[in-house]
């Protein structure tokens, strides 16, 4: 039967990092009130954050959004979830949770729906079960003419099991444009190793159209760190800048051939560019708050615009190593810098961030 949890949210993360993502909840939790508490299994590639009541939940919602949290995918206000689902008519059940919802004394109209399961190995392979759902229930929605393209809402359906699940809403502008918040990537096969990935989706990720458009033109100048064999540098070639790829391994010799890359073998803790350039990027193997206090002196001299780099997480206090490495940067910048991260779906153990200082 139904079990009413419209006072919680729910956040897709990536499996095994359910106790980062509630702290991160938690925090913002606290700074917008408090009273809250996760409900999260490890490994399941979800947290349920359950509020006292649906003002702290709309508070901790306009706090803790998709954008400006770190190990969440995807944030979503859960409505209701189910379980014991009859496994011929499951929309019987969910159906009615849909149709509680209202928005000012209306049933709510919403631009689409989407059923998906999270990032777990158990719940991928619900991937079957939930497109034959999702196609049942647009249906019935349309005949119910509960569908309008114009509305800024869409409904979510998060199974986490054959007969269990979620029903959720997001409003389509603060919410990850994705299902299951994964840009689904392909690998360019002329790049040369499949870190390209990562960057290309923390570009979609932590930048907006206008933002790619305006910061990444083709001329630009960047460097990459601890570029070899090149899949980063692959990605700003892409685009037609040009870059300086410093690592004392060896680089692609496509990448080599474009005349769009100088390669210098050096150590990337101690090179520095003759003048400014436009990106700095940096997927080295070191102590995470070594590589944020490189970049922090980058930034703090001027000798880059913007920087995409990854921190290396350890085992233990992955969250409190993320946030003192935020504040070692913002130290070092007297706070006048914009922080961008995301545990991207193509990371690990790690973390990808956007930095740029303020001026």
């Amino acid at each position: 039967m139904p079990a009413s949890t419209a006072t919680s949210l729910l956040a897709y993360c990536r499996p095994g990092f359910e106790g980062e993502c509630a702290q991160e909840l938690a925090a913002h939790d606290a700074d917008s009130g408090g009273g809250g508490y996760a409900r999260a299994e490890r490994g399941s590639g979800f947290v349920e954050f359950v509020l006292p009541d649906a003002d702290a939940a709309d508070r901790l919602a306009r706090s803790a959004t998709w954008r400006n949290l770190v190990f969440s995918r995807q944030l979503l206000r859960a409505l209701g979830s189910a379980r014991n689902l009859p496994a011929r008519d499951r929309l019987s059940e969910l159906l009615p949770i849909v149709q509680a919802d209202a928005f000012d004394g209306e049933p709510r109209r919403w631009c689409d729906a989407w059923v998906e399961s999270p990032d777990s190995d158990a719940a991928r392979e619900l991937a079957p079960l939930c497109r034959g759902l999702n196609a049942a229930l647009i249906a019935v929605m349309k005949k119910d003419q509960m569908i309008d393209r114009r509305s800024r809402w869409r409904l979510h359906v998060c199974m986490t099991a054959t007969d269990a699940g979620f029903v959720a809403r997001a409003m389509v502008d603060a919410a990850a444009p994705w299902p299951g918040g994964i840009p689904r990537l392909k690998f360019p096969q002329a790049a040369p190793s499949r870190s390209t990935l990562k960057l290309e989706e923390a570009l979609i990720v932590l930048l907006d159209d206008g933002e790619r458009e305006r910061w990444l033109k083709p001329g630009m100048r960047a460097v990459d760190l601890g570029a070899s064999p090149g899949g980063w540098t692959w990605q700003l070639v892409a685009r037609s800048l040009h870059v300086t790829a410093v690592d004392n391994g060896p680089m692609d010799a496509a990448l080599l051939g474009s005349g769009l890359v100088e390669h210098l073998r050096s150590d990337g803790f101690r090179y520095r560019p003759s003048k400014p350039v436009d990106w700095l990027v940096c997927d080295m193997v070191e102590q995470p708050r070594r590589v944020a206090a490189l970049m922090a002196q980058w930034l703090a001299d001027g000798a880059c615009r913007h920087a995409v780099f990854n921190l290396k997480l350890p085992m233990k206090k992955r969250y409190d190593e993320v946030q003192q490495c935020f504040s070692l940067v913002r130290d070092a910048l007297a706070g006048r810098v914009e922080l961008r991260a995301k545990q991207l779906y193509h990371d690990r153990e790690e973390i990808t961030v956007y930095a740029r200082a303020l001026d």
